[in-house]
């Protein structure tokens, strides 16, 4: 395929998912969703954050979309707090994309006034192209991965309108400068919002939950269908 014709197959297919996009953002909208998507490599603990971020937010409605190339561990694991889920696997593809994601709030009849996390599938290029109707796309990294990272990965640092630094509890047995990572980060995407973070531990997390209930409050007073209904 020649170089012209990859672009506008590439830019074809963009289209249609922002058109997608856009539907579901005005779905979201209208009802008072937040949507946040979390994007990472594997390993970052990202399922595990999530995990514990159901857990502080306490009785707020929330529903997850998990997307992983197979398997329903996450999903499991996420129903195990009692948030409801839905799996999408995408088999050899490495990331969610809009229209998936549609057909997956469609199934979770989404609360007015709720929250939706959004797993995409670990991978740090191919997530940061695809709209899916979000508020933001939230980075998570851990400080196993090395300081470099957002420098090796620019697209997802700069798409992203947080960053969550993770494992800080390991920071003392990895030789690591949180004040790097956020360098980077900042290098990359000078208005990135950065917080330093541990799952495990629950350092930095109520900054996190800060920031979500901020924006969510934000969503609600905003929303054209009253909280609770589902639709």
């Amino acid at each position: 395929m020649s170089q012209e014709r990859l672009i506008a197959v590439e830019t074809a297919i963009l289209s249609k998912n922002d058109a997608y996009a856009a539907g579901n953002r005005r779905i979201l909208e209208a009802l008072g969703i937040l949507a946040v998507n979390l994007v990472s490599s594997p390993g970052s603990g990202k399922t595990t954050l999530l995990c514990r971020t159901i857990a502080m937010l306490g009785n707020t409605p929330l529903a997850v979309i998990e997307g992983d190339q197979q398997t329903s561990n996450d999903a499991d694991r996420i129903r195990a707090t009692g948030a409801r889920a839905v799996q999408i696997n995408t088999g050899k593809g490495c990331h969610l994309d809009a229209h998936m994601v549609g057909h997956a709030m469609a199934d979770l009849a989404l609360e007015a006034g709720s929250l939706l996390f959004i797993e995409n599938v670990g991978n740090l290029v191919c997530p940061a192209a695809f709209d899916l109707g979000e508020e933001a796309k939230v980075a998570i990294l851990s400080v196993t991965e090395g300081e470099d990272k957002p420098l090796k990965y620019p697209d997802m640092f700069t798409a992203a309108k947080l960053a969550l630094v993770n494992k800080t509890d390991l920071a003392p047995h990895c030789d690591v400068s949180l004040a790097a990572y956020e360098a980077n980060l900042k290098r990359v995407n000078p208005g990135i919002e950065v917080l330093f973070v541990s799952a495990r531990t629950g350092e930095g997390m109520d900054a996190w939950i800060s920031w979500l209930r901020t924006r969510h409050a934000s969503k609600q007073a905003h929303a054209r269908v009253a909280p609770g209904k589902a639709v």
